[in-house]
């Protein structure tokens, strides 16, 4: 699912919302996530999951081609922890699902 796709469910599920309204609905909600995880705060989703900012250390990594050295400087990056409801979910008994192609190359 993508962010078309999450307006297009928004709009059809409520019909009070346009197709407007629902893109409103989803830029505000991400923009909030977004702006809450630049200035380091946890955001919660209870049944759903967790985002938070991990910070890593820089250390020393190897280029696969050359095998020289290379320091990877340290980072600041996104973290996503499912919760118990959302694991459970994916995680049910005798749901075969077929994983996606995917559509980079």
């Amino acid at each position: 699912m993508n962010r078309s796709d999450l307006v297009q469910l928004l709009s059809d599920r409520f019909s009070q919302l346009t197709q407007g309204d629902a893109e409103t609905a989803v830029s505000t909600i991400l923009e909030a996530m977004n702006s809450a995880m630049v200035r380091g705060h946890r955001i919660e989703i209870r049944g759903f999951g967790s985002f938070s900012v991990i910070h890593r250390a820089s250390r020393m990594g190897r280029n696969p081609r050359s095998g020289a050295p290379v320091e990877i400087p340290a980072a600041r990056v996104p973290h996503f922890k499912p919760g118990k409801a959302l694991r459970e979910a994916v995680d049910l008994p005798g749901e075969e699902v077929a994983p996606e192609k995917s559509q980079r190359k």
